[in-house]
């Protein structure tokens, strides 16, 4: 899951570019119909993937399979329910990459069902979809400020203990580095990646025709 295969890796550009593209714009769609029109003003509010595609976080999905992208900036007070609404554009990126993860998990089964006759590069290229997919939702609901995890945890944390964890954002990057230049983010997240593919498994298997 984490080699360097070159073939692999570049046949995985489709997914990086999907990933976050499809991810940012989730959040764009979301917050715009909750009533913040700043994304949309922002110029967020849309498919093109130079809009959203943040060098470095590419590169680091590139090589690791876990980056990010420009953050789709908004503002909360445009809301009805501000807690709630950034709670729900939150989570918008994730459960879209989730979805674009399973649609391509549940081609790869269709094909390998009735044997279909698909190139082993197509087949790569789906199957980084999925890969990358995945990998982008799991490690952007990490509750490490500024993911889209900690926008959550926040949300429901009381106002008190809400200021104390948004002060360790100044540590954000130092912790992301840590996470990806160690261990630790595989210990952490292939359990997660497991749970989501099993999920996969079973969801899809029940929709085969």
């Amino acid at each position: 899951m984490f080699g360097f295969d070159l073939q692999e890796m570049l046949l995985g550009i489709p997914g990086l570019v999907i990933a976050m593209t499809f991810h940012e714009y989730a959040h764009a769609r979301a917050a715009v119909s909750l009533g913040d029109f700043t994304p949309r003003l922002m110029g967020r509010l849309t498919l093109n993937p130079t809009a959203h595609i943040d060098p470095i976080g590419l590169l680091m999905l590139f090589l690791v399979r876990f980056g990010w992208a420009k953050p789709v900036m908004i503002n909360p007070s445009n809301f009805r329910q501000p807690k709630r609404d950034d709670i729900l554009v939150s989570l918008a990126g994730p459960m879209m990459n989730l979805f674009l993860g399973f649609a391509a998990f549940y081609v790869m089964l269709l094909i390998n069902a009735h044997r279909l006759d698909v190139s082993q590069i197509t087949y790569t290229i789906i199957q980084m979809i999925f890969v990358y997919n995945v990998n982008f939702a799991i490690f952007n609901m990490l509750p490490i400020p500024p993911l889209d995890g900690s926008h959550i945890l926040r949300n429901l944390l009381p106002p008190d203990l809400a200021y104390r964890y948004q002060s360790i954002e100044r540590y954000s990057i130092l912790i992301m580095i840590v996470f990806i230049a160690t261990p630790i983010l595989s210990v952490v997240l292939m359990p997660l990646f497991r749970l989501v593919y099993g999920f996969y498994k079973v969801l899809g298997s029940a929709l085969l025709f």
